[in-house]
């Protein structure tokens, strides 16, 4: 990418707050919402994102958010390309049939859900707002992969290195953060 996109990284990354021993003591929790409160670094992230996708993503054709947070991301990058865009949700959070998988969180564990509608071989990319242990991301590609879909990738605004959460996704997903803390 251009220096024009490291730049807007760069403010973005100026924009991002940290909230020490949230959800609970011992956590340092990167927020989104502290940058994306201002209407030019919501508009700034977008660009990013959208940018990103065309670049890395050209051939896909469904954004796949999950929750929460990356359903923010996942219903604006699907209607400003034009493509489908799936939720993946805690269980419990969709109607009729869904497929289930169970997955580790750094402070407990938890079970997403996605609906069975998923057509096969849908060229998929799983967009989240955090990469840590890599739970979550790792459920989603076995639930992609259990309904018949292609995970393209996965595309995150932060990772958090030190908790090596690429390592937990399967079946050689790359993954790519906009913006990377140790």
């Amino acid at each position: 990418m251009d220096s024009d996109y490291e730049n807007k990284l760069i403010e973005l990354k100026s924009k991002i707050k940290s909230f020490t021993d949230f959800p609970r003591k011992g956590i340092l929790f990167w927020d989104i919402f502290s940058a994306i409160s201002d209407g030019n670094t919501c508009r700034l992230l977008q660009n990013l994102l959208v940018q990103t996708v065309r670049v890395k993503y050209p051939e896909v054709e469904a954004v796949v958010g999950l929750e929460s947070r990356g359903f923010l991301f996942s219903f604006s990058l699907a209607a400003e390309m034009g493509i489908g865009c799936i939720p993946v949700r805690k269980k419990g959070k969709l109607p009729g049939e869904v497929l289930s998988y169970k997955y580790d969180l750094e402070y407990g564990s938890d079970i997403l859900e996605i609906q069975k509608s998923v057509r096969p071989g849908l060229k998929c990319l799983i967009v989240d707002d955090l990469i840590a242990t890599g739970g979550s991301i790792n459920a989603a590609v076995h639930l992609l992969h259990d309904s018949g879909a292609k995970v393209l990738g996965c595309l995150t605004v932060i990772e958090l290195k030190s908790l090596d959460g690429r390592k937990n996704i399967p079946h050689g997903v790359p993954v790519h953060s906009l913006i990377e803390y140790e």
